[in-house]
């Protein structure tokens, strides 16, 4: 038995919120977790938008079904299966992407934002270590590197972007392990220092939190 692969093109979908135009000053590009959609997801973000705030939620190429009823779906940027060929195809994607809309702007007095959530922080950190887009602010959302950030990206491609990690307290997927979760930490804060923030609450994007974030920016 021998294993092939063939490059096909096929369609992705994204969805946004606000409007790019000539009054645009930020632009955010929000990247789902493990399952979910990026037209639920974006709804997270509703309201930090502005008339100079444009939101852009991709979404992963791969769907299945949530459950045995069959009803509800969800996506997933990739498994360990043709695991390079899906982080290489997420790349070009989200690359695509970034061009499609951004090509007639000037990004000079723009400022992009990019977030992750859960699976799809490594996702942004794989997009980011391509070095074809810019990125102001990076917010890693409750992601989990277990072979550490050097896996997904080289930090030293993150000496110029501001950078956090925030996560809830009583987060479902990090609690349960403390003592990985406290050598990940560590391992995270030598590699490449993030700012921290933790919030009260589990494994989700807490509006509040990151109305308090923007805040501070």
């Amino acid at each position: 038995m021998t294993e092939h692969q063939i490059k096909v093109e096929r369609t992705a979908r994204y969805y946004t919120l606000g409007e790019l135009n000539e009054n645009t000053k930020t632009i955010w590009f929000v990247v789902h977790g493990y399952g979910q959609l990026s037209q639920y997801f974006i709804k997270k973000f509703a309201s930090i938008v502005d008339n100079q705030t444009f939101i852009v939620a991709p979404e992963a190429p791969s769907r299945f079904y949530l459950g045995e009823d069959f009803k509800r779906v969800g996506a997933s940027w990739m498994t360990r299966e043709l695991r390079q060929s899906e982080i290489d195809d997420n790349n070009d994607y989200l690359n695509a992407l970034y061009d499609s809309l951004l090509k007639d702007h000037d990004l000079n007095n723009i400022s992009i934002n990019i977030l992750g959530f859960s699976q799809g922080c490594a996702t942004v950190c794989r997009w980011l270590d391509t070095g074809q887009i810019k990125c102001n602010r990076l917010l890693l959302w409750a992601g989990f590197f277990s072979n550490g950030i050097r896996e997904v990206i080289e930090p030293e491609k993150l000496k110029d972007v501001e950078t956090y990690y925030i996560y809830g307290d009583k987060d479902e997927f990090l609690v349960a392990y403390p003592e990985i979760t406290e050598k990940f930490m560590a391992t995270m804060i030598q590699d490449f220092n993030p700012k921290v923030i933790r919030f009260d609450g589990k494994h989700t994007v807490d509006e509040p939190t990151l109305k308090s974030i923007i805040a501070g920016f």
